[in-house]
């Protein structure tokens, strides 16, 4: 049970219909779900979300069915963003909720992943116990009938209940009124709630990407294809352009001038804020091995320290939790604003970037100029294994040479994704020449290693 197979750093993932995500693996996930969740003779309620991918249905049935065979109710909230049906899973007092999402994954693709009844994603020792009981006979021997056999109910109310939740996190003192905003979803999760809190805000909105069919999640928009958000920010002189991931756990931000402002740079306003405000706690920020070394240049220049984690966002979340901080996040756009919720969400960050712009009464584009990011390089190799490097020679020479190249001005990472079969090799330093050369050499080389 110390060892995990399916789940990565983000739930389990794949392509819809081909293992590991398909019914009958949904099925079984629900089920030992239920199991490790049920408390006695309390009726245990476990909320069931999704965005809008083709294939959530068919996986939304199955594990409902497995959640429901274990004499486990189940609460079913439809399409919503994760941060959504985290917050609905605490706020309704359910044992646990359940996320089917690929995230920015294309369509083809989907995952499963658990939230606790807290709103937290689960630790690696549950997810390993609950991937040990998929296949545990004891499971089996402990199936309820008649009427102990679980019940599902739509939740009706859901979207209205997250929309006022939302609305709560932006200073009741201030209003949108003024501010014109360009919001990509998508087509995505947020396709609904995202307009709505914004237009309830007063602002002046242009949308894409609220359209979903089934197939178009992700598809050449959202946080993945800012550069649309950039046109359309730039065309119509907004102040501020807003791209959601399929899911709604993260965003990446344009200002005025068509320019991106990623989580490094919300990261680094948004503690410089709570710093000035004397309500950044301890002093830190959290953030992952991927956020550029120009945001720890930046926090230390005014006296605030960089925790770093491993990669995913459930890490960083934990390591707050564990040192009682209250910001942290990733490049890509996750930011957790644990004052407010368990983990990312895109809406809040952006009512928070909002807010601090209209505090301090300065565009984004001013206030990202905060940290200036170091040139930084990233190069996905697709691999069809995950094969430990340190049991390869000539990977770790080639390692052991980058580093020596960069050392002392710049830094070397190399990880596997948590979610997609590639190993992710990235660079970064005071020469953009050289660290590209850097990258490619080495991608070159382990891509020989691992073929």
């Amino acid at each position: 049970m110390s060892t995990k197979r399916l789940f990565g750093t983000d739930g389990v993932r794949g392509v819809a219909n081909i293992y590991p995500m398909t019914a009958e693996v949904a099925l079984q996930l629900g089920r030992a779900l239920a199991y490790v969740i049920r408390t006695g003779p309390r009726r245990d309620k476990v909320v069931v979300g999704k965005d809008t991918r083709l294939s959530g249905y068919l996986l939304e049935y199955a594990i409902t069915a497995g959640i429901c065979s274990m004499g486990v109710d189940v609460l079913l909230l439809g399409p919503m963003p994760t941060p959504g049906i985290a917050y609905i899973t605490s706020s309704m007092r359910a044992d646990a909720g359940v996320v089917i999402s690929a995230s920015h994954n294309p369509y083809q693709d989907n995952g499963i992943k658990f939230f606790s009844g807290e709103g937290f994603k689960l630790p690696d020792e549950l997810e390993a116990r609950i991937e040990a009981l998929m296949t545990d006979p004891n499971v089996e021997e402990v199936r309820p009938t008649a009427t102990e056999i679980g019940q599902a109910f739509r939740v009706d109310d859901a979207r209205g209940r997250y929309i006022s939740f939302l609305k709560s996190t932006f200073p009741k003192e201030m209003r949108l009124d003024g501010l014109k905003l360009v919001l990509d979803c998508a087509h995505g999760a947020t396709y609904r709630v995202a307009p709505a809190v914004f237009d309830e805000l007063g602002a002046d909105l242009i949308t894409i990407g609220v359209r979903p069919n089934g197939r178009n999640i992700n598809y050449k928009c959202g946080s993945t294809h800012p550069e649309n958000v950039a046109t359309l920010v730039k065309r119509h002189q907004a102040d501020l352009g807003i791209a959601f991931d399929g899911d709604g756990d993260r965003c990446i931000l344009v200002d005025h001038q068509g320019n991106l402002v990623d989580g490094d740079h919300i990261l680094g306003l948004c503690a410089r804020d709570l710093h000035q405000r004397g309500r950044l706690h301890r002093r830190t920020v959290v953030a992952t091995v991927m956020s550029n070394l120009g945001l720890e240049v930046a926090l230390k220049r005014i006296g605030l320290k960089l925790l770093r984690t491993p990669v995913g966002d459930r890490y960083v979340v934990e390591a707050m939790l564990r040192g009682g901080y209250q910001l942290g996040g990733e490049q890509s756009g996750h930011v957790v604003f644990l004052n407010h919720t368990t983990t990312g969400d895109g809406i809040v960050t952006a009512l928070q970037v909002l807010a601090v712009m209209l505090r301090q009464n300065r565009p984004l584009a001013e206030l990202a100029a905060f940290v200036q990011t170091y040139p930084q390089v990233l190069v996905n190799v697709r691999v069809k294994e995950r094969r430990d490097l340190a049991t390869l020679p000539r990977a770790q020479q080639a390692l052991k040479a980058a580093e020596r190249r960069l050392d002392g001005r710049g830094r070397l990472l190399v990880r596997y994704s948590g979610t997609e079969p590639l190993l992710r090799i990235m660079a970064e330093g005071e020469d953009p020449g050289e660290i590209e050369q850097v990258v490619q050499e080495l991608a070159h080389t382990l891509e020989g290693c691992l073929s």
